[in-house]
């Protein structure tokens, strides 16, 4: 993988006025128009803040229009472990560029991730240097352990009782290892809920982005 800029659709706010930043972080096989499609039903409630939906850095290996960060032909943890350790500095250097291209701090962004997505930002987001505002975690599971934390900013997870894709039980996993890390967790399980993102998950994490973002 090459550390070139990562890129995809933006949505700016109403206002013109940069003063948070949204950075979605779409699953396995899709790309960053899946996600952007949240924008406009949070930008209402985050006033001032643009939001960004890049696409992961590789071609997905499995075909079709889509991307991943990390290749997902072998399922194993330590292959997990290690895709998810070779895409974390593409996106660490993403969110610094960001940040810096709209003149932020690391607390003005938050994550929200999905699925492999989620991944990601449960991996980079306490490895940077100073905490980001926060992380929202889709459908998705820690990869690897709590080793190399650097920060430790609130996390949200909201995950289907009925997906069948990342195991439920992944997010009562991931609530125990980053709690015991020190890190503030929020967990919200979605009863019948398959692997998706429903109307209540994306009010929950509205109201958490609310939170951390002190509006």
């Amino acid at each position: 993988m090459n550390m070139s800029t990562l890129s995809g659709p933006e949505l700016a706010p109403a206002s013109g006025v940069v003063k948070k930043l949204v950075i979605f972080l779409h699953g396995y096989g899709s790309n960053g128009d899946d996600l952007i499609g949240l924008a406009p039903m949070m930008m209402d409630a985050l006033p001032d803040t643009q939001f960004l939906s890049p696409d992961a850095p590789t071609p997905c290996g499995m075909g079709g229009p889509g991307y991943e960060w990390f290749q997902l032909m072998d399922r194993s943890a330590p292959a997990r472990l290690k895709g998810t350790l070779e895409a974390s500095p593409i996106l660490d250097a993403y969110i610094t560029e960001q940040r810096d291209r709209f003149g932020l701090t690391d607390a003005d962004i938050a994550l929200v991730g999905f699925s492999q997505g989620t991944m990601m930002a449960l991996h980079t987001a306490p490895r940077r240097a100073h905490a980001l505002a926060g992380v929202v975690g889709f459908s998705g599971m820690l990869s690897g352990g709590i080793e190399g934390i650097r920060s430790k900013p609130p996390i949200c997870l909201i995950h289907g009782e009925m997906d069948d894709v990342v195991p439920f039980s992944a997010m009562a996993m991931a609530s125990m290892s980053l709690r015991e890390a020190g890190m503030e967790v929020e967990a919200h399980p979605r009863r019948y809920l398959p692997h998706s993102i429903d109307p209540e998950g994306i009010d929950i994490s509205v109201e958490f982005l609310r939170g951390v973002f002190k509006l």
